[in-house]
Parts: C-alpha cells; structure tokens; sequence
C-alpha cells in the first residue's frame, strides 16, 4: 500500500506500507493491502505503519480524515509530528501544543482588544 500524510501546507510522508494502524472516532483499527475501501475520522493520537521490511515507524497527528481507496492509504490532519521513538514523540508534541498555546493567547489577547475597542466606539456614536 501507498501511505500518504498531508498536512495543510505539505506532504509530510510518502511510503510503501504494509500495514496502517490508527484511532478512529469508534476505536482503533488495521488496515493491511487487501483491505476494502474505507473512510474513518481520526482523532488525535498515534498513527503507526509497517514499512515494507517490517519496521515500525510511528506518527503524532492531530484530528483528521483516513482514506483507503484500493492499493492508496490518504491521511489528512491539521498537525503531524514526524517519525521518531515513542519518548521523542512526546516531547515533540508537547513542544508543538506550547507554541500553539502561546499563538491562541496572543489571538485571544488581540481579539479581545477588538472586541473592546468595537464596544468602546459604538457606545460613543449611541451617544452623540
């Protein structure tokens, strides 16, 4: 099978599998080649694959979509953290959710500015 992980700016990985295991809404599940088709939504968690020499290489990612359509796995998540033993995945995410972290603070922050500043304009044009 062709494993393919997309994130929304890039092709995180492109490999010839031999089995994709990953958590769906309704629990964990395999995918092997001469599995049917199939569409599952992921949630966050870890993605595992066996490359064709039988290695596994495990992957963080972030809610998405899994699609298997004939010989072609397609996952699509909004954050994937690369290939790495288990112990460095962990802190990668963590890292990764840190920044995020920090972006949605300095958002919420700004945001509410605007909110103040909108509130602060129209009680002085209610007034005039």
């Amino acid at each position: 099978m062709k494993l393919k992980v997309l994130l929304p700016t890039e092709v995180l990985l492109v490999e010839q599998v031999s089995k994709v295991t990953a958590g769906g809404a309704h629990g964990s599940f395999c995918l092997l080649p001469r599995h049917i088709d199939f569409v599952s939504v992921l949630v966050p968690g870890l993605l595992s694959y066996e490359d064709e020499a039988g290695k596994e290489h495990f992957l963080a990612v972030d809610e998405g979509v899994l699609v298997k359509a004939g010989s072609e796995v397609l996952v699509s998540v909004r954050r994937a953290v690369g290939d790495a033993p288990l112990g460095e995945l962990q802190r990668m995410v963590a890292e990764q959710y840190e920044n995020v972290d920090e972006r949605e603070k300095k958002t919420r922050t700004a945001l509410a500015r605007i909110e103040a500043n909108f509130v602060r304009r129209f009680l002085e044009f209610a007034t005039l």
